[in-house]
């Protein structure tokens, strides 16, 4: 399985950005993808997931009301809506996914419960 993300860049507070990860040698409806972060001299952290099994969608509280994961079938594409950015959302996105057995439910937001990353893009909120 290889994770491609892509759609990082620059943006003023307030603005919005749309984060893409490409998936190719499973299906991404097959797969509990999730999003991590990880800023400068802080941990990676969970941002959000999706699961494969009904689709249920998990977030961060941090960015609870204003990200917005979903799941392309026909891109085999996972996405991150981003809207109302802040300074704090500043940092390395990385996408992940879960290998064949999937990701208990309590275990969602573990990200050494992800098999597959990708290589990161980078998000930058300017105040």
């Amino acid at each position: 399985v290889q994770l491609q993300a892509s759609g990082g860049g620059l943006v003023q507070a307030g603005g919005s950005l749309r984060l893409s990860c490409a998936a190719s040698g499973r299906s991404v409806s097959n797969t509990d993808m999730g999003w991590f972060r990880q800023a400068p001299g802080k941990e990676r952290e969970f941002v959000s997931a999706i699961r494969r099994s009904g689709g249920g969608m998990y977030y961060a509280d941090s960015v609870k009301g204003r990200f917005t994961i979903s799941r392309d079938r026909a891109k085999n594409t996972v996405s991150l809506q981003m809207n109302t950015l802040k300074p704090e959302d500043t940092a390395v996105y990385y996408c992940a996914s879960s290998g064949v057995s999937g990701i208990i439910l309590s275990q969602i937001r573990n990200r050494n419960a992800y098999t597959y990353w990708g290589q990161g893009t980078q998000v930058t909120v300017s105040s």
